[in-house]
């Protein structure tokens, strides 16, 4: 059962609504991404970064944790913790680098960074619910542009 909040989204649908965000986005921005093993985070992230001018292709960084992009005038870091759960918070420093607050940082599993990551300005929930069929939560838990 969906909650209130959340909407059924096909691939275009989704597209859409990480372009939407995308235009919300700004330096400093942190999006966790949250949802199961195939739920779309990756996907979103894809969408939103092209959104935000990447031009190169967008994979999950699940076995090198981190990638960086140029976007159109702002820089892209996508963070994947599936594998991370083990880092110590010190491993976890490695990653400040990415945690550059001239980019906007989307983050895959965020538990795993609990500690080591600046907190989220949003979080989006993925969840299946069908045949090519989401369910997408968005919240937006500061104003955009840290406002």
């Amino acid at each position: 059962m969906l909650r209130p909040d959340e909407v059924l989204v096909d691939e275009a649908a989704l597209a859409a609504a990480a372009a939407d965000l995308a235009a919300t986005l700004r330096p400093g921005d942190v999006v966790h991404l949250r949802g199961e093993l195939g739920a779309g985070k990756t996907t979103f992230v894809r969408h939103a970064a092209a959104a935000l001018g990447v031009r190169e292709a967008v994979t999950s960084p699940t076995f090198a944790i981190a990638h960086r992009y140029a976007g159109a005038g702002l820089a892209v870091s996508h963070l994947d913790l599936y594998r991370a759960s083990g880092m110590t918070v010190e491993e976890l420093a490695d990653l400040d680098p990415y945690l550059d607050e001239a980019a906007v940082l989307f983050v895959e599993w965020p538990d795993a960074g609990e500690g080591a990551l600046p907190p989220p300005t949003v979080v989006v929930e993925l969840a299946h619910a069908g045949e090519a069929v989401r369910a997408l939560r968005v919240r937006r838990l500061t104003a955009p542009g840290g406002e």
